[in-house]
């Protein structure tokens, strides 16, 4: 085994994403172990790791915790909470010893109050996928490579060594990623879309039939409030990344909007619709949103 493959991985959250993560470094031998709470980590410890592999419900066995010693340390803790649950999150492992924090979620404001918390360990980073998990059993969601990549990068933009090392773990994993210069543009930029995406989804809620006429009335709302936050941004001084966003403002809007409603069509949807999944996400984008709003009233006051 290689010195990369001896590295102590702490998933801190064991919900969709962090059980995603769980499961690929381990099979590429990494030391995993995964912090959970209450009904998820009695699951977790009496039944394994349980996910769907192209219809058939496989376990595997997984290390978990739900509590951690300060002086337990870890090569890399990786946060893998929603955004409205991530100061908490760090507040719970300020203490911890452990020298890199990977924040795997969305960010509309910088880092500055996560790094109040727990300081330059901090490596901002966002997830390559999705999913969900059904009575306990993870349904992972994969998207194309060339389209969703991890992607992470230093608050300076700088390669640092722990950049490198953390590379080498997704290598051995086999999972695709992208090193950004510019974290805080990136996540601001991605919380921008999902405010406008699931904004648009969870206030026309009543949408459960995906043709009816609300869809076309949905895809025009993403579609207004999208090209609103992507100039609002621009104004603030942001980066906008990825490229493709800068051109979506200069799009018709009915391009946008058709667009929109083939999404909203998608069995991705159907699954974003149901009551656990849509309460959670809808959370995280209310504080996203209003996050956005107080960044954009300090660059603009």
């Amino acid at each position: 085994m290689s010195a990369v493959k001896q590295n102590r991985i702490l998933i801190f959250g064991a919900g969709v994403i962090g059980s995603i993560y769980a499961m690929k470094f381990m099979e590429a031998g990494f030391d995993v172990s995964l912090f959970a709470r209450s009904d998820r980590f009695r699951a977790l410890q009496e039944k394994g790791l349980q996910y769907n592999d192209k219809g058939t419900v496989r376990t595997i066995p997984v290390k978990v915790m739900d509590t951690l010693e300060n002086d337990d340390i870890f090569d890399f803790i990786f946060v893998t909470v929603r955004y409205d649950r991530a100061e908490s999150a760090l507040l719970a492992l300020k203490d911890n010893q452990s020298p890199n924090i990977v924040t795997m979620t969305n960010s509309s404001i910088g880092f500055s109050s996560w790094r109040r918390i727990v300081g330059d360990r901090l490596l901002p980073a966002f997830p390559g996928f999705g999913g969900q998990i059904k009575d306990g059993v993870l349904y992972a969601r994969f998207m194309p490579k060339l389209l969703v990549a991890t992607t992470f990068g230093e608050m300076n933009g700088a390669v640092t060594q722990r950049i490198v090392k953390l590379s080498q773990v997704f290598q051995a994993a086999k999972l695709p990623y992208a090193i950004k210069k510019n974290m805080q543009a990136y996540l601001i930029t991605h919380s921008v879309s999902d405010i406008a995406l699931l904004g648009g989804l969870y206030s026309g809620h009543r949408m459960t039939d995906p043709v009816t006429p609300g869809t076309r009335q949905t895809a025009r709302q993403i579609t207004v409030t999208l090209k609103a936050y992507l100039k609002a941004i621009r104004k603030a001084g942001v980066a906008v990344d990825p490229p493709f966003f800068k051109i979506v403002p200069k799009l018709p809007s009915f391009m946008l909007d058709l667009l929109f409603i083939a999404w909203l069509r998608t069995n991705m949807v159907k699954d974003m619709l149901l009551p656990d999944y849509a309460n959670a996400a809808n959370q995280e984008v209310v504080q996203l949103e209003n996050d956005l709003t107080k960044f954009l009233t300090m660059q603009n006051g």
